[in-house]
């Protein structure tokens, strides 16, 4: 028990070493104009608030975001393959490829993943 607790303080020792070690050499600037701005995003904080945001830009971000989703929603299919029926697996997965193609087509005909508007 006395060796536990030694190795464990010894180990937080070294571990707050390499710590403050590691804070001492850092290069990280701390008066950086754009880190101490309350905005990261590429707006300038000093110009008015009022600034139009591109509407298109939204839609297209969330479109993204969306397709991302069910992207990682088809990693699972690939994984039961292997456990389930082969009929029933098939069923699911086509449904679900079918629904996103029909979804890129809906946004397709609507105009929204047009960049030239």
């Amino acid at each position: 028990m006395f060796n536990l607790t030694i190795m464990m303080f010894v180990i937080t020792m070294i571990a707050i070493f390499m710590m403050l070690i590691v804070t001492l050499i850092s290069k990280k600037t701390w008066l950086d104009r754009e880190k101490s701005s309350p905005f990261e995003c590429g707006f300038d904080p000093v110009s008015t608030a009022r600034l139009p945001f591109s509407l298109h830009f939204f839609l297209i971000a969330v479109i993204f975001l969306i397709f991302d989703v069910e992207i990682t929603l088809l990693f699972p299919l690939i994984k039961s393959l292997s456990i389930s029926n082969i009929f029933n697996h098939m069923i699911v997965t086509t449904s679900f490829i079918f629904i996103l193609i029909v979804g890129l087509i809906h946004e397709w005909s609507q105009g929204a993943l047009n960049w030239t508007n």
